[in-house]
């Protein structure tokens, strides 16, 4: 087949057709709220399920399945007894994983019932009352941070039973981590703080023996990692040596040789949030106060695309983040819309542009 000569020249210069494309994607979509002002997407599956947040009548943010038609038939998915939650990862299976409030009003870790019936799942903590569930992979294998005994967050490898068999995967030498994602293989990636008290981008041991792997930095003292797909490919952040925040790449090896991803002209900083399992990520682009949702080039050759170059400029959104795609293409995330309102949105490629993304997935992948 031709597309298996596809060279990496092949997948950038499928990235600048895209960014030469002014409607490279249909109109967004506003998948509204739940009778509040506000609302975030921030996860997406394959089969086009969305999960955040949304502010309801009662100005409670409260975790939600979006109805992506945009129609407004969200899903309010309760808390564990307290006011407010937010669903951060939803996997393959429609299992949603994310933090709601408990009635001391602590922040526990939870597994959502996806009917919205409210039959919610504490998953506890590593010794102290506050944790947060930050992904879920296919397996229903669930990471994210809980306090320890001594009141510090750890990285923690939730029992999706809910019986309290929670793993601490402790730290780089420091007091603090957290993990962020987990992809099918079990890999947990995050942040961890060294025996320097930096914090620095790292793939955890699964085991919680305590072989965690530090990933490095773009040359600055500070780094994070955010998602891992499939492929061994973590994305996050790093300080650069000039000081400034800039989406990365990393060495999943830990020998240092980090990709800076980058930001696009009239941007200072950049941070990469998801990347899906055939290689595209998405984040955002920053210059002080002003942050728009970026498409990076996972090359590291610079050909990223602010998305609000990709629609339609009469639609009078601000594309603020982009938390997450999913192997579709479909973007979700959060921006501001024609009544000034932070809502979350729906992006959607056109044909002719799912195809180059595929085209140029898989370019990436072979080069890898």
């Amino acid at each position: 087949m031709k597309t298996r000569n596809l060279s990496i020249s092949t997948a950038a210069a499928i990235l600048l057709v895209l960014g030469s494309s002014a409607f490279a994607y249909r109109q967004v979509v506003d998948l509204g709220t739940l009778g509040g002002t506000t609302s975030g997407a921030y996860s997406i599956n394959d089969n086009g399920m969305i999960v955040g947040y949304a502010w309801n009548g009662s100005s409670y943010n409260r975790a939600c399945i979006f109805d992506s038609t945009g129609r407004g038939a969200n899903i309010d998915l309760g808390t564990v007894g307290g006011s407010d939650s937010w669903a951060w990862s939803v996997n393959n299976n429609g299992k949603i994983a994310g933090m709601a409030y408990d009635t001391s009003g602590n922040g526990q870790s939870c597994l959502f019932d996806s009917t919205g019936a409210g039959a919610n799942k504490n998953l506890g903590n590593l010794g102290r009352s506050v944790g947060s569930a930050a992904s879920i992979n296919n397996s229903g294998q669930i990471v994210g941070r809980a306090y320890t005994s001594s009141s510090t967050d750890h990285a923690c490898l939730f029992d999706s039973t809910g019986n309290g068999v929670n793993k601490d995967l402790g730290t780089l030498g420091g007091q603090m981590s957290i993990a962020r994602s987990i992809n099918e293989k079990g890999e947990i990636v995050g942040a961890a703080y060294n025996a320097l008290g930096r914090q620095q981008a790292c793939l955890f041991d699964p085991t919680g023996g305590g072989a965690n792997k530090g990933l490095g930095t773009l040359g600055g003292l500070l780094s994070g990692a955010y998602s891992i797909n499939d492929s061994d490919q973590i994305i996050g952040y790093s300080l650069t040596g000039s000081g400034y925040n800039h989406a990365c790449l990393f060495d999943a090896t830990g020998g240092g040789a980090n990709i800076d991803l980058g930001v696009v002209s009239g941007f200072a900083e950049s941070l990469a949030w998801y990347n899906n399992d055939i290689g595209q990520i998405v984040g955002e682009i920053r210059n002080g106060g002003n942050s728009h949702a970026c498409l990076f080039d996972s090359t590291g050759q610079g050909n990223n695309i602010d998305l609000n170059t990709l629609i339609d400029p009469s639609s009078h959104w601000t594309l603020v983040r982009a938390e997450c795609i999913n192997s579709n293409g479909w973007i979700v995330g959060e921006g501001i819309n024609p009544d000034g309102y932070i809502h979350a949105f729906l992006l959607t490629p056109d044909p002719a542009t799912l195809l180059l993304f595929a085209l140029g997935g898989l370019a990436l992948r072979r080069k890898r």
